[in-house]
């Protein structure tokens, strides 16, 4: 994947980069990222590359210690929607019937309920913490895997060594856990690589409206109070610029790498892009 892409290339050596960052921060950061170290909205100097914030903050050393929590908030309530929206996904296209019609009216009813101010609203019930924002998240974004999993697995389980090895007498949970999951594992893969982004995305949000935990270091909370404190009023764009590059980069390095993953590891999908390619090149 690696060598015939680029673009995964560099998604997965940014994303392994933040990885090694979010682990050494502690030592990586030049100043105590809650210490006054200089006057408010400081513009970026040789000792503050990237300037000051509203509490005269070294914006580098917050973005440094954001990096950790960041990570852990996107790729938890990736890994929890993930595993909720499979698990509904491969139970609801394995059974169909009533089974597939319940499942996937929960699902169609989750969707059709406007992201945002339902994660507004249960936080606000739930209350500002790490744990509850995973879980947020995760309850945002379990829909899209459930219905593409869902589509998959019925898919699958027509295929004739399924059917075979049901004659033969398989339970399900033999048939599933065995034969599905392994055929599932590559579009799985992907899906978890653009939840993180999607979670990140949304981590952001929900904090910038003031839904996370204010006294962890995210950049999340560092956008929300660059904003709320006037940072772009008084031309201070070091105080928010850094944490939206970052997010933005993060969201772009994952899509890289899922598109890249579901080419790899799906053979059916990467000769239908070679065809296309080959019928672009072909007309010109």
């Amino acid at each position: 994947m690696i060598r015939s892409n680029p673009r995964a290339a560099a998604g997965l050596g940014v994303l392994g980069l933040l990885v090694l960052i979010a682990v050494t921060a502690g030592w990586l950061a030049p100043y105590d990222p809650r210490a006054q170290v200089g006057p408010v909205f400081g513009a970026p100097s040789g000792s503050h590359p990237l300037g000051l914030d509203d509490g005269g903050h070294d914006v580098l050393s917050l973005l440094l210690y954001g990096t950790r929590p960041t990570l852990f908030i996107g790729s938890a309530a990736a890994v929890v929607a993930v595993l909720v929206g499979g698990c509904v996904g491969i139970v609801a296209g394995y059974f169909g019937g009533w089974v597939d019609g319940v499942l996937m009216r929960i699902t169609d009813y989750a969707i059709v309920v406007p992201a945002l101010p339902l994660g507004i609203v249960i936080a606000a019930v739930w209350g500002t913490s790490l744990g509850h924002l995973v879980l947020v998240i995760a309850v945002l974004l379990w829909t899209s895997t459930a219905r593409v999993v869902r589509a998959e697995t019925a898919s699958l389980k027509n295929r004739p060594y399924i059917r075979r090895i049901r004659g033969l007498g398989a339970s399900h949970l033999r048939v599933i856990v065995r034969h599905l999951v392994p055929q599932l594992a590559p579009l799985l893969s992907a899906m978890g690589a653009l939840t993180i982004a999607l979670a990140i995305f949304t981590e952001t949000a929900l904090t910038f409206l003031g839904l996370g935990d204010p006294s962890t270091i995210t950049w999340g909370t560092m956008i929300r109070f660059a904003f709320q404190r006037t940072a772009m009023a008084q031309g201070a764009w070091w105080a928010f610029a850094p944490p939206g590059i970052a997010v933005s980069m993060v969201v772009m390095c994952c899509y890289w790498v899922s598109q890249s993953l579901e080419d790899t590891l799906n053979p059916r999908l990467r000769r239908a892009h070679l065809a296309r390619r080959y019928f672009e090149v072909r007309n010109g």
